[in-house]
């Protein structure tokens, strides 16, 4: 009686239900590239085919981050879906960068002791694994009235958070030590779509609706329709999410003997200080919150002068972080150059129910229109890709086009996918959080924002007269 070896397929074992999706998402997006969708030219049909195998594999994660990035490349490239300074437009653009520089400041901010030390200056909220939470959220939210970037928030803060954490008996990989880099990345980030200059998508919003329209956005009058319920409930939100999906119990609390600063702390407070200036000023001298974090990055790790040894750099150093990222944002430039965000867009506006008298349908309508937009278009694109067409729909649903153009930011601030968000894709990377936790925070949370706070944001609208 002979006996059959397996083969190699029965070797590996059998496939996961994230294997199986991944294989139907991959062939679903093959299909997609060759019937070409009405509307679809043959060279858009095969960018969203591509679009949709990268997002699907990042999503399933049954394939390592690096290796998707180099796939997204090679078949870019391969069958030249897009010329190659669009394809790695992400290593050109100013948030991988402020990921590379994140790295190096963070470096400098363990080795030298100075995130130990402002790190114990939170400690006073270390009673409490929910008081913790909330005091990085809180802090995170008031450094958007000072800090007009995302980015640099994050940079600055994550650090800090970090070494906050492993003080509190939080290590890294653990539930609460997630917890804490989420409540950085997304305090620091989220509400602040509340706040006019504190965001990317915000001023584009602005710029485009001032460009196209003739309409100004006033400050004060954008805050008091927003931060309510998009600042503060949100805040409160993220808070509340964080601690039900990622408990921690009670925290072993280690405090220190407060000794005087070091000179190496002293010179590294000193480069941050001067990068928080320039950070603040962004909008007089319109230097990249990116070149600023470079500049301080590059004298830390000058010979001499620097912080940062080669060997500390080295050993490090996360260059699989920055590859991933760098595809996710070539990903943005591939569905930008083939416009596959304003396809979409005018896809979903004839089927939109918008009507006269109408508000609730109205208001819900606008809103998943800029929510679902961000799947295609990333965060920043939703602006972009809206803002244009805002007339037709202020028509349409008889709303004033101001109230059709600030709708835009209640899907900016609901997003689905932690790849529509460059800020949010850096505070991960810093992090080491993996992008499956990431994903699935995301998703509830954007879940319960149109459960909870969208309600009870149409609700202030109508309390205001702006529907």
């Amino acid at each position: 009686m002979s006996t059959r070896k397996p083969g190699v397929l029965s070797a590996l074992g059998p496939l996961s239900v994230a294997h199986w999706a991944s294989i139907i998402i991959v062939s679903g997006a093959l299909l997609l590239g060759y019937i070409a969708p009405a509307g679809l030219t043959t060279q858009q049909s095969w960018s969203a085919a591509l679009v949709v195998a990268a997002l699907g594999l990042m999503a399933t994660a049954v394939v390592a981050d690096y290796l998707i990035a180099l796939l997204f490349f090679l078949a870019a490239m391969l069958f030249a879906i897009a010329p190659a300074e669009v394809v790695f437009a992400g290593f050109s653009a100013g948030a991988t960068w402020l990921i590379i520089s994140g790295f190096v400041i963070g470096m400098a901010v363990k080795s030298t002791g100075l995130g130990q030390r402002l790190s114990g200056y939170l400690m006073v909220f270390a009673s409490s694994y929910t008081r913790l939470t909330s005091a990085v959220v809180v802090l995170g939210v008031g450094l958007a009235f000072l800090m007009p970037s995302s980015m640099g928030r994050i940079v600055l803060l994550m650090p800090i958070v970090l070494l906050l954490a492993e003080r509190c008996g939080l290590k890294p990989g653990s539930q609460g030590y997630v917890g804490m880099a989420l409540a950085a990345g997304f305090g620091a980030h989220v509400p602040s779509f509340a706040v006019l200059p504190a965001n990317v998508p915000n001023m584009v919003l602005v710029g485009v609706a001032d460009t196209v329209h003739g309409l100004t956005l006033g400050y004060a009058e954008y805050l008091w329709l927003h931060f309510p319920v998009l600042g503060v409930l949100k805040a409160v939100l993220i808070i509340w999410l964080i601690i039900k999906m990622f408990p921690a119990g009670s925290l072993v609390a280690t405090q220190s003997e407060i000794k005087p600063l070091q000179r190496t702390e002293i010179y590294l407070l000193g480069l941050l200080l001067v990068a928080l200036g320039f950070w603040l000023t962004d909008s007089v001298h319109q230097l990249s919150p990116a070149w600023v974090a470079l500049t301080v990055a590059v004298i830390l790790l000058l010979p001499r002068i620097g912080l940062v040894s080669k060997q500390q750099f080295s050993e490090q150093f996360n260059f699989n972080t920055v590859l991933f990222i760098a595809a996710i944002l070539g990903i943005g430039a591939v569905i930008n150059h083939s416009s596959l965000g304003a396809w979409f867009a005018h896809l979903l506006a004839p089927v939109l129910p918008l009507a006269p008298n109408e508000p609730l349908q109205n208001y819900l309508s606008l809103s998943l229109l800029s929510m679902s937009s961000g799947v295609v278009a990333g965060l920043p694109g939703i602006p972009a890709v809206l803002t244009p067409v805002a007339a037709e729909f202020a028509q349409a649903s008889g709303l004033p086009l101001k109230a059709v153009l600030m709708s835009q930011v209640v899907g900016i601030s609901t997003f689905l996918f932690p790849y529509e968000s460059g800020p949010l894709l850096l505070a991960l990377s810093m992090a080491n959080v993996p992008m499956r936790l990431a994903l699935k925070y995301t998703l509830v949370l954007a879940a319960m924002s149109v459960v909870l706070l969208w309600p009870l944001n149409y609700l202030w609208w109508l309390l205001l007269g702006w529907l």
